[in-house]
C-alpha cells in the first residue's frame, strides 16, 4: 500500500532498495532526482548552499525525466549526463535504463517528483526529450560554471547564463527546458540555464515528492565548527551566584 499523500507533500520512504523504490514510484512524466557522496556530487551540493538562508548544502546533484517502460520490459530515463564506458564516452542528452540508479553506493539519495500529468502532457515531454537525444545536445560543463557564478550573485539568476552555449544543456537545465516547452515552469524567474537540481526539488508546481535517503553529502567544515562549539560549551565554567 502506498503512503497517503497530498499536493506538494514530501513522503519519506524507508526500508526499500533503490530498485524497489524506483519500481514502485517512478512513472512516465515524473522527474527523478539523485544525490551521492562522490566528489562531484559533493561539489554540486555544496555550490547550492547559496540557495539556503542558513547555507545548508543542497540535497540533490542530478535530475532526469522518467519516460516509462519500453518493449524490453525496462523503464528508461532521458537525461543529460557524462557516461564513461569501455572505449566509449557519451557526453550529453541520452537515454538510459533506470537500472543505472540501482547502485546504492553511488546513489545514496533518490526522489521521484510526481506531478500527476495526463497522457498528452507526458507524451509531449518525452517527444521533446527524444528530439534532444536525436539531435545530440551536449552536456555543458562550461554552463555549470556560469550557474555557479549566478549562485554567488542572486541578481544574475534570472539573466542569461553568462557562459551559455548553443545546443548544450546540463541535467537540471534539460529537465527545466522539457517542462517549459510543454507549458510548465518548474522555477519561474530563474533562467533556463541557471536552473539547479535544488530549484527543481523546491518547485511550487503542484506535485508529490517520494524521497528515499540513506546518506547526504555534508559540509565537513560545518561539522567541525559544530563539534568545536559543543566542546567549548561543555568546558565553559559555571558562573558563581
Amino acid at each position: 500500500m502506498q503512503p497517503q499523500s497530498s499536493p506538494n507533500e514530501i513522503v519519506r520512504v524507508e526500508g526499500l532498495s533503490n530498485r524497489e523504490f524506483l519500481e514502485r514510484y517512478a512513472r512516465p512524466g515524473c522527474i527523478g532526482l539523485s544525490g551521492g557522496v562522490s566528489l562531484i556530487d559533493r561539489a554540486i551540493c555544496r555550490a547550492q548552499r547559496h540557495l539556503d538562508a542558513e547555507e545548508n548544502w543542497g540535497a540533490w546533484s542530478h535530475a532526469f525525466l522518467f519516460q516509462g517502460q519500453r518493449v524490453d520490459g525496462h523503464q528508461w530515463v532521458i537525461e543529460s549526463d557524462l557516461q564513461l564506458h569501455r572505449k566509449h564516452v557519451i557526453l550529453g542528452v541520452q537515454e538510459n535504463r533506470i537500472a543505472k540508479y540501482f547502485d546504492e553506493k553511488l546513489y545514496t539519495m533518490l526522489a521521484v517528483l510526481d506531478f500527476g500529468l495526463n497522457d498528452k502532457q507526458v507524451a509531449l515531454l518525452v517527444h521533446e526529450g527524444l528530439e534532444l537525444v536525436a539531435n545530440r545536445a551536449r552536456y555543458s560543463l562550461r554552463e555549470l560554471f556560469g550557474t555557479l557564478i549566478a549562485l554567488h550573485r542572486p541578481e544574475m539568476r534570472g539573466r542569461n547564463n553568462v557562459l551559455a552555449r548553443e545546443r548544450s544543456l546540463y541535467c537540471s537545465a534539460l529537465v527545466q527546458q522539457l517542462f517549459r516547452n510543454s507549458g510548465l515552469d518548474l522555477a519561474p524567474g530563474v533562467d533556463l540555464k541557471n536552473t539547479t537540481p535544488e530549484d527543481i526539488a523546491r518547485t511550487t508546481m503542484p506535485h508529490v515528492t517520494y524521497w528515499l535517503e540513506r546518506a547526504r553529502a555534508k559540509s565537513k567544515l560545518k561539522e567541525l565548527r559544530a563539534g568545536l562549539r559543543k566542546r567549548l560549551k561543555i568546558r565553559k565554567p559555571a558562573t558563581r551566584s
